[in-house]
């Protein structure tokens, strides 16, 4: 078989030849006629020295123009012959391919001739594409490369066989496949570039695995961040039975997860910008659990082991799986590991401000933050202080004395104070500092961070409405209240309205509107209907807990609803209508509760109660009214009574109900300025009381 290229050879020193079809010459005599400029004399020397013809002889001499880095000269040589009238030429010849077996070894032989006559053509115009692109001349040098597949398309119509090829023709087609994308990108021709590459990773090019994955990687990167809308493959590329991407990011996700698949088989090697770009992607679709699978299937040795726990800690965080997060974290914190890990030390820092009992463990790691954040990482400081003053506020909520939790509560909002200096235009904290306030009953200070809240998200997020909507109501000031919600529900679509019409129901019922509150939660049932048509029948758990309007709570909402107003019929319609939903909870019991002792069944409403607290041993409503049982079952009962609302205000110290029935059990008992704190407390409380708990949106 002929070879074509060039190789050194040694005779005394190194002397370069030119071969082709089993022809060789020496490439210092060709280079001279061209350095005198006499093109078409070292044109005749290789169209006699390696039986060439015009075509091939021209595309030599640009190719070993352009090697010696004259490109002007290449392009001037290159220009001189019709290649593409060159190819179609040879495309005859490969159509000899499907010859007779008595004629396969006279056709093999023909093939192979032709093999590298169009190798030496497509190079030409691959080379001159290059030369072009060197010159600036980016539009011709696209035209010119995708000419050349083109070319390789016509003659090979079923794709480029995987074997007998001449290599060099396989190198000239990988990259001017490769090529042309880049060269479109660099012109500005978006979809054009767009095209190149699904033409890269849908045609039969032959490529070797490192060429794809870089193709691969490359149009990844595009659909990510060039900002043009592709839309979903054509109908005509698509396999029956595959899966076809709906938009950008679902098809960058697909190449990026072949690219894993790749290297998990061994095929390309081991490339970390895959992983960063995979990273970037599933985390702007919410789909880190998808994440967290790719990198525990990263072999050991990829990543220090510290860095993917807490990538992974990070991906389970995103995913609300906060134990599995935590664990990983501990691990990465660990003396052995990296202990001082500053981002580490704030992820489970927050994950602990999320939970009561873990509030304490969350406090020692923000002070290691703190003390960590110098130099370069100062400016976390502000992050350190807001995750301390966030779990010191959980901490005291399940502080054992009143002193621990006052002052608890006051450095928790020093330390968010504190933050506030580093990061003054921190959205997020604005509204803990609102909420803190707030639960604190410093309404004034509260309203400013809410309104500054909304100011700094542009009235965007749900919660901040929720939080000026529930400190105007704490202000007995119902009508702005509701015109709070009101704007809240023009800015959100309709799927996200439900907790703000719930909240317009009770601010209905507080300004003594029970039939606008009803049509009102009407409203919010056809929500729930609609909502159900759009997801079908056929819905799992998952689902029916994620609903943007929750039929559960709209259901209970309408229960107490009717308790208030004494219409039990209607209270234990609701109430069924909501055991579909939810059998056993709290809440439910609590509704049950009050219905039973409305109807003077006070041992049924007793054993409501006890069973809402056996589900849910820390919820205060129920607390508070099996002490108001207990305080009228005689003076043996009080002791019971009063532990039972001195627990509830442990938990709630805002709950004006516990103290004023506390006020009621010190009474009874024979104390009576005990009492008088507790009515005054209550009384107090009373008129900065919220529709519904500061604590339902922190």
């Amino acid at each position: 078989m002929a070879d074509s290229g060039e190789y050194e050879g040694d005779d005394g020193g190194s002397v370069r030849e030119l071969c082709v079809n089993g022809a060789c010459m020496k490439a210092a005599e060709v280079e001279a006629k061209l350095d005198e400029g006499n093109i078409q004399e070292a044109e005749s020397s290789l169209r006699e020295g390696l039986s060439l013809n015009f075509e091939e002889a021209r595309a030599l001499l640009g190719r070993l123009e352009y090697q010696r880095g004259n490109v002007e000269g290449a392009l001037r040589v290159f220009d001189g012959i019709d290649l593409h009238a060159a190819i179609q030429r040879l495309q005859p010849s490969f159509s000899e391919k499907s010859a007779s077996k008595k004629c396969r070894s006279r056709s093999d032989s023909h093939v192979s001739v032709s093999q590298h006559a169009a190798s030496l053509v497509l190079e030409a115009i691959y080379l001159k594409a290059k030369s072009l692109q060197k010159l600036g001349r980016l539009t011709e040098a696209a035209n010119e490369c995708k000419s050349v597949l083109d070319a390789v398309e016509r003659i090979f119509q079923q794709g480029i066989p995987d074997a007998q090829v001449d290599n060099r023709l396989q190198e000239t087609v990988s990259r001017a496949v490769e090529l042309l994308p880049e060269l479109w990108k660099q012109v500005g021709c978006d979809h054009d570039a767009l095209a190149a590459y699904r033409r890269a990773v849908l045609s039969q090019w032959n490529l070797d695995n490192e060429c794809c994955a870089r193709i691969q990687k490359r149009f990844a990167v595009f659909l990510l961040h060039s900002g043009v809308e592709a839309g979903p493959p054509s109908l005509g590329s698509q396999v029956e039975g595959s899966y076809a991407p709906k938009n950008n990011l679902e098809e960058a996700i697909l190449l990026l997860l072949i690219l894993m698949k790749k290297y998990h088989l061994g095929k390309i090697k081991w490339d970390p910008a895959v992983m960063e770009h995979l990273t970037y992607a599933l985390s702007l679709c919410s789909q880190t659990s998808i994440l967290a699978k790719q990198l525990e299937e990263i072999m050991p040795g990829v990543f220090l082991r510290s860095d993917r726990w807490n990538a992974l800690a990070l991906c389970y965080s995103a995913i609300g799986q906060n134990d599995a997060a935590l664990n990983l974290l501990r691990k990465s914190l660990h003396k052995h590991e990296r202990p001082h890990d500053l981002m580490a030390l704030l992820l489970a820092a927050k994950i602990c401000s999320e939970d009561c009992h873990l509030a304490a463990e969350g406090i020692q790691y923000a002070r290691t933050a703190l003390s960590n954040a110098q130099g370069k990482d100062e400016h976390l400081k502000g992050v350190g202080l807001r995750m301390l003053g966030l779990c010191l506020g959980r901490h005291a909520k399940v502080s054992s004395s009143d002193y621990e939790r006052s002052r608890l509560q006051s450095e928790a909002l020093k330390s968010l104070d504190g933050a506030s200096t580093f990061e003054n235009n921190n959205a997020d904290l604005f509204f803990d500092l609102g909420v803190h306030y707030a639960e604190q009953r410093n309404l004034s200070t509260a309203l400013r961070y809410a309104k500054q809240y909304i100011d700094a998200t542009g009235g965007s997020v749900l919660k901040g409405w929720k939080l000026l909507a529930l400190v105007l109501s704490a202000q007995q000031r119902f009508s702005e209240a509701e015109v709070v919600t009101d704007a809240a529900l023009d800015e959100t679509t309709k799927w996200e309205q439900g907790p703000i019409l719930r909240l317009k129901a009770k601010l209905k019922i507080a300004q003594a509107l029970p039939m606008d509150a009803i049509e009102t939660y009407r409203y919010l049932l056809a929500l729930v209907q609609a909502q159900r048509k759009s997801f079908g029948p056929l819905r799992c758990l998952s689902q029916i807990e994620d609903d943007k309007v929750n039929e559960f709570q709209v259901w209970h909402g309408l229960a107490n609803l009717y308790s208030g107003l004494s219409h039990w019929k209607d209270v234990a319609i609701c109430m069924g209508k909501a055991r579909e939903l939810k059998a056993y909870s709290a809440e439910m019991l609590h509704t049950e509760g009050v219905m039973h002792e409305g109807c003077g069944q006070t041992h049924e409403a007793l054993r409501a109660y006890i069973n809402a607290l056996l589900i849910e041993p820390s919820y205060v409503p129920c607390k508070v009214l099996v002490g108001s049982l207990f305080s009228k079952l005689g003076p043996k009962a009080l002791p019971v009574a009063r532990s039972l609302l001195s627990d509830a205000l442990r938990i709630e110290p805002t709950n004006r109900k516990a103290w004023y029935y506390l006020g009621l059990v010190h009474k009874d008992d024979g104390r009576i300025a005990d009492a008088a704190d507790c009515f005054q407390a209550a009384s107090m409380l009373e008129e900065s009381d919220p529709i519904e708990s500061f604590s339902s949106i922190a």
